[in-house]
């Protein structure tokens, strides 16, 4: 009886181990050795499927960049890419029904609100997605030894590469995203635009941005890195009375310190700590017209969402679009949404990850439906809910080749809020500059360095 008493202790012991390990979020390394071999052979080194689907429409994974004409870029990113592809075919309000399947529910809602304007043009699929060999060789190393902590809020043991490239929960799916392959420092202008109801457009603000990204740096390891994996600092040229207006961001994957921002406003000659640049505060810098974390198309802590992965499916979505970026933004933004001429959409294969509000927190936006292409971990599109369940948000992202690195990058976001009939373009490139430069001193990603740049 002792004997089994002590047992029953032990198994009671090992449970509340269990549960408080749970509870902290630990969990084991995403995949075993055997598993992780699949990215030399079935999977891409960055963890898509590298063969083609069932009836072809959309390819095996290519690996490598394609030929670009070189008649036009945004500086290193050039636009003559597929240039002389014609459509394969078009998806309209008129016949939306039959690739009901391929679609998003925020794509079907647009056709349905903009029918005379609003048209997807469905290029041939061309996987090209591909990073540099160290980003492979560190995905490889993560899949083995990258675990998510804190509830998921947080990650330990990856540096250099896609986290989790064979997820298994919608938390490892997020932070792919988060540490998206990315260059270590890089350069660009951009506009914010945003249009009304009747499809007027305004220029909310224009900038130049420094942004670096420390999970990618040269020599960086993962006992080394201080988990500080985005940092940017950008400068308000337009218009004249947000002239010279200053912001500072340093994200963290530290779930009690996950962002750090500080504001110089030009009227005030001072920079203060910004706390509420994050989540679902209205985005100055877009004259409100989105929450910041609908930048990029996530932007910011996972921490106010529990993350469900949903699976994998088919469906179209906007790629390589480098050649959207070879158009003035007048062009390449007409009405309610961008012009269709311009925007090049792919069949892919794509991750899906439902958002919730987690328990405790709160969200203007309770619910989210995010679409991840397998081949980039980028995000696509993004579906937001109301505390009703009826679509009140979508967004798309239009990403581009850059061959320098070699990598496929966005910036660019549309969010489009269905119920007010409103559009806000997130860092449009059209008619900028995009570079990849050399790395600048952390100390330029300081209040402290804006302070004393704005007092001069």
């Amino acid at each position: 009886m002792k004997n089994q008493t002590r047992k029953f202790r032990e198994m009671c012991r090992m449970a509340a181990v269990s549960v408080a390990c749970l509870a902290a979020g630990t969990s084991m390394a995403a995949v075993g050795a055997g598993e992780a071999a699949k990215l030399k052979s079935e999977l891409t080194p960055l963890g898509g499927e590298r063969a083609a689907n069932a009836d072809g429409s959309i390819p095996a994974w290519e690996g490598k960049m394609p030929a670009f004409t070189g008649k036009v870029s945004v500086g290193d990113i050039p636009t003559g890419v597929y240039a002389n592809e014609k459509p394969i075919f078009q998806v309209t309000a008129a016949n939306a029904a039959q690739y009901k399947e391929l679609l998003s529910e925020g794509t079907r809602a647009l056709l349905a609100k903009y029918p005379k304007t609003f048209r997807l043009d469905v290029y041939p699929t061309h996987r090209v997605a591909v990073a540099p060999q160290k980003v492979y060789s560190a995905a490889l190393k993560n899949a083995t030894s990258c675990k998510l902590t804190e509830g998921g809020n947080s990650i330990q043991g990856c540096i250099g590469g896609t986290p989790f490239p064979i997820p298994k929960q919608g938390a490892e799916v997020i932070w792919n995203f988060l540490m998206r392959v990315e260059a270590p420092s890089i350069e660009y202008s951009f506009k914010n635009i945003i249009s009304s109801p009747k499809g007027a457009h305004t220029l909310a603000t224009r900038n130049d941005i420094a942004f670096q990204y420390p999970y990618y740096y040269d020599g960086a390891t993962a006992d080394s890195w201080n988990g500080e994996y985005a940092l940017f600092r950008f400068n308000t040229l337009a218009p004249p009375f947000k002239a010279g207006e200053s912001l500072v961001i340093r994200d963290s994957i530290d779930p009690k310190n996950p962002r750090q921002a500080w504001q110089y406003l030009v009227g005030q000659r001072r920079v203060r700590r910004a706390p509420t640049v994050a989540y679902d505060t209205p985005d100055f810098v877009a004259s409100g017209a989105n929450y910041f974390d609908e930048v990029q198309g996530f932007f910011g802590a996972p921490d106010r969402y529990s993350w469900k992965l949903i699976g994998k499916r088919e469906m179209l979505i906007p790629a390589n679009n480098n050649n959207l970026l070879s158009v003035s933004d007048d062009k390449a933004i007409s009405g309610n949404h961008l012009n269709p001429e311009y925007v090049r959409w792919e069949k892919r294969r794509v991750w899906v990850v439902e958002a919730t509000v987690a328990a405790g927190k709160r969200h203007a936006v309770p619910k989210r439906r995010y679409y991840f292409d397998e081949d980039t971990w980028l995000i696509a599109l993004v579906d937001g809910y109301d505390a009703k369940g009826s679509l009140w948000r979508t967004s798309q992202v239009t990403p581009y080749l850059v061959p320098k690195l070699p990598a496929t990058l966005m910036k660019t976001a549309v969010v489009f809020n269905l119920q007010a009939g409103t559009m806000s373009v997130i860092q449009a490139l059209n008619g900028e500059k995009f570079k990849i430069v050399p790395k600048k001193p952390e100390s330029y990603f300081t209040g402290d360095a804006v302070a004393a740049e704005g007092v001069r």
